[in-house]
């Protein structure tokens, strides 16, 4: 931190004393020393360590006062640097306090001509970090937030500051994720984050950057049991650093994990407390608490209470996709269509990741609406965006959407294969609401296979599933399904002829359909028509099978 040549001993004492506090955590007392000094003479520095101790404390009026006044006194005293480094934050402030990404725009325009002739320094790679995570979390433009990374990164390593190297790297990581690239954009994640826990930032605000980047990639591809890990580290070190900001944003993300695991009691009640938390020291961000609570809400089948906490964040990209998911859970394809598309526009190419559970929207809204046509390149860039990342998760929602789009082409066996591989994936990666919903597809699948019994053991284990989650709604779904293959299953089996009932007996008795055509006095043809139509009607895959379900329901 830079230091006034005017600046008399006991100020700069004074100084040195708030940041030392501010290190260790103690903002209170930070805040009170830095007011010590202000009240002796009243310095930028003094001006920016109080501006710092009110963002600890989330008191934005303080923390505008304090970065606006050291603002001018940096600008009056000529320290160009120093004046560049408030305008930068306070772009950031003015997102992150108040939502206003237009002002922000302002202040970090003013920084960058403040800094134009300057050799590059510290604030011209802090300025570039702040750019780049504009960039890539608001405007998605990942290709130039991804230079301004590397460029900082590279600064960061040449001035020997670890800080802004890491905070470049995992900049750079984020977006490499977000295009794709996992492998390489997680192993810059893992190194910085492990460096943030490692205690080698001299910033506690840029390890708390990089902690919440290595959980938001973890997200995009939905890498839960990772995201899980991070979030319980970054909780506990922001709890130890006595961070109130950070500890109820950790606690939001990981509540998303929490619904993802489907433990559903322990997730309400960090989204609830954490979007109260959020709601009090930076209404902006309590958006991230609500929008995954609204989709809790929705898996729950609360659908009304769900669509009020969606409309209250729609600005929230994950708002807009899960309006289009309670479209689809109403009945209304067209709308799930519609905010699918919207999203797509709004997302490029190049962030890949960001797309995936749009294009899945937009699958399964393209059949409801019998435009199978439309689907085919939407399905093959979600695959393709799955074979690249690799995650069983999205791996999964592949192979669903294949099945979705199988089924409505009439193509029942590779719609069951797809559905079986979709939750054994989802399963695998422990997903149990996907899994179930899954098993509900497979059912269907296999009913239109004709077996039945593999239908309904499907869809009594998906409902079976659901009820021990709570989400009553789609648990109905699936025992109205059940109910209805075993009725199917009931009047087929009594629909059997009484010659089909003499093949059967004889199939039990382990003859070969020549045996029974020879002693039946028919044609061979004739039998293999009479075991198809048995195995159709009991819904049975095999003779054994058949065989089986027969003696169970005494029909032989």
């Amino acid at each position: 931190m830079r230091m006034s040549a005017n600046s008399d001993a006991a100020v700069t004492e004074l100084i040195e004393a708030g940041w030392a506090a501010l290190t260790r955590g103690a903002w209170g007392d930070a805040r009170a020393t830095f007011e010590a000094a202000l009240s002796a003479q009243e310095t930028p520095e003094a001006l920016e360590g109080l501006s710092w101790a009110a963002w600890w404390l989330n008191d934005a009026e303080a923390l505008f006062d304090a970065r606006k006044r050291a603002y001018i006194k940096y600008r009056s005293v000529g320290d160009l640097p120093g004046a560049a480094r408030m305008a930068t934050w306070l772009g950031t402030d003015h997102v992150d306090f108040r939502g206003e990404p237009a002002v922000c725009q302002g202040w970090l325009g003013r920084a960058r001509r403040l800094l134009k002739d300057l050799e590059p320094g510290l604030e011209h790679g802090w300025l570039w970090v702040h750019e780049a995570e504009k960039l890539l979390l608001y405007s998605n433009d990942i290709e130039r937030a991804l230079q301004l990374a590397k460029r900082a990164s590279v600064l960061g390593r040449r001035l020997g500051v670890v800080d802004l190297q890491m905070m470049g790297l995992a900049t750079e990581g984020l977006a490499q994720v977000t295009r794709g690239k996992v492998d390489a954009g997680i192993a810059r994640l893992d190194e910085a984050a492990a460096a943030a826990l490692g205690g080698e930032f001299g910033d506690v605000w840029a390890s708390g950057w990089c902690l919440c980047y290595m959980i938001y990639a973890c997200e995009r591809v939905r890498d839960y049991e990772r995201a899980g890990q991070w979030c319980k580290r970054a909780e506990e070190w922001a709890e130890h650093r006595h961070m109130a900001l950070m500890a109820p944003v950790c606690r939001a993300h990981y509540a998303g994990v929490l619904v993802w695991r489907g433990t559903w009691t322990e997730a309400e009640k960090e989204l609830t407390e954490s979007a109260q938390r959020l709601a009090e020291i930076r209404p902006p961000v309590a958006a991230e608490a609500i929008v995954r609570l609204a989709e809790l809400r929705r898996r729950q089948g609360r659908l009304d209470k769900a669509a009020e906490l969606f409309g209250r964040v729609v600005e929230h990209p994950l708002a807009l996709l899960g309006l289009g998911e309670l479209c689809l859970d109403r009945g209304e394809p067209a709308g799930a269509r519609d905010r699918a598309e919207q999203y797509l526009r709004e997302v490029p190419a190049d962030a890949g990741t960001l797309r995936a559970a749009a294009l899945e929207l937009l699958v399964r809204a393209q059949v409801a609406l019998g435009h199978g046509d439309e689907t085919t390149s939407t399905l093959e860039e979600l695959e393709s965006m799955a074979s690249s990342v690799a995650t069983d998760p999205l791996r999964a929602a592949a192979s669903s959407a294949a099945g979705i789009v199988a089924t409505a082409a009439g193509d029942g066996e590779r719609a069951r294969t797809a559905f079986e591989d979709a939750t054994r994936l989802y399963n695998r990666s422990g997903a149990p609401f996907e899994a179930a919903r899954a098993r509900m597809e497979l059912a269907r699948a296999l009913a239109g296979l004709g077996r039945t019994t593999d239908a309904v053991r499907e869809a009594s284990g998906s409902e079976a599933s659901l009820r021990r989650l709570g989400a009553k709604r789609e648990a109905g779904r699936a025992d109205a399904l059940a109910s209805e293959l075993r009725g199917r299953s009931v009047t087929g089996a009594s629909a059997l002829t009484k010659r089909e009932r003499e093949v059967l007996l004889m199939v039990a008795e382990g003859r070969t359909n020549r045996e029974i055509a020879a002693r039946l006095v028919l044609s061979e043809h004739t039998v293999n028509r009479h075991v198809t139509n048995i195995l159709a009607k009991l819904g049975s895959a095999s003779r054994s099978a058949a065989v089986a379900e027969a003696l169970r329901r005494e029909l032989i």
